[in-house]
């Protein structure tokens, strides 16, 4: 950004950058989630690895294993000055971008995964839903977090998307905890 101080009758440009950080999603060779987040936070980015623990039977004992929640991406904080800090790093492929821009990602749908991961909710990996009922939760433990209502045979769930990368978790959730954001009209959000 480019600004103008002016010092009696003179004008003089100087680059200011007052730009804020924003949130980016950084496309990873598999299985390197863990890898890069480290790297990053080595290199002074903050970094973002939401995973979840499931289950495993072995051969001879079942095991909890540790998973990416979104395979193949780490979100990185950073300005768009600090680019190379991120796309130098080991086993990084590229910051997911549109149109030859990196695509920043809204800071709600990172604080909305943040939040559920960090109060121990059950997160599951669901499909990406492009339209359905926007939601908040307007009480409990989840209270603030905003997403996509989800009705199933077994309950309600809160679909909660990063759209930039087209990947969503589910949480279950008391339909009464929530309020209507907007509607798109997607058939009341149900699911078979």
């Amino acid at each position: 950004m480019i600004s103008a101080v002016k010092y009696s009758s003179t004008t003089i440009s100087c680059a200011a950058s007052v730009e804020q950080p924003r949130w980016f999603a950084v496309y990873t060779h598999p299985r390197h989630e863990k890898a890069v987040s480290d790297q990053l936070e080595k290199r002074g980015v903050e970094a973002f690895l939401p995973t979840f623990t499931s289950e495993s039977q072995w051969k001879d004992r079942r095991v909890k294993i540790t998973q990416p929640l979104f395979p193949g991406y780490v979100f990185a904080r950073i300005r768009m000055e600090e680019k190379i800090r991120v796309v130098s790093s080991p086993s990084v492929i590229r910051i997911v971008s549109f149109n030859g821009m990196p695509a920043a990602i809204s800071e709600r749908e990172i604080e909305s995964v943040r939040l559920c991961s960090e109060r121990g909710a059950l997160l599951e990996v669901c499909p990406f839903l492009e339209v359905g009922e926007r939601v908040r939760v307007r009480a409990g433990a989840f209270e603030g977090v905003e997403g996509f209502v989800v009705n199933r045979k077994n309950g309600c769930k809160l679909v909660i998307s990063i759209g930039v990368i087209h990947q969503s978790v589910a949480i279950e959730i008391n339909a009464e905890q929530l309020e209507r954001l907007s509607s798109v009209g997607y058939d009341n959000g149900s699911i078979q």
